[in-house]
């Protein structure tokens, strides 16, 4: 686990600020400012996740037998990645208001990861 959640990790960390690049060099005069800040919001979270993972990983490889709550913690982040960043991208870009709605369901799984990440962290034995 520890070399796919840091492989994904830097792929993740390395798209969000392809993702923030883009936003500003090729959406800037294409988009109206509100779907930019949306788009914008995506790349951030996307990044901050990433990091997660990352620290994921680096957890998981400091302990002999990975934790199933740590496991479920790193998965929960891609999971949120995809569907929040995933569909604030889709919003901004195609104008399509019903893609907000998903969004929540990646906040869900993002405030699922962090808690999983919390209890492995409490029962973490380093």
């Amino acid at each position: 686990m520890t070399q796919i959640f840091l492989s994904v990790a830097a792929i993740l960390g390395g798209l969000s600020v392809a993702a923030g690049a883009f936003a500003s060099h090729a959406l800037r005069d294409k988009i109206s400012e509100r779907s930019l800040e949306i788009f914008e919001t995506g790349a951030r979270y996307q990044m901050y996740h990433a990091l997660a993972l990352f620290l994921v990983a680096i957890l998981i490889s400091r302990t002999e037998l990975p934790q199933p709550t740590l496991v479920a913690s790193g998965w929960l982040f891609i999971i949120g990645i995809a569907i929040f960043s995933g569909s604030l991208y889709a919003l901004s870009i195609t104008g399509i208001k019903s893609l907000g709605a998903i969004a929540p369901l990646g906040g869900t799984a993002f405030l699922a990861g962090w808690g999983a990440l919390a209890f492995a962290a409490w029962n973490l034995k380093l």
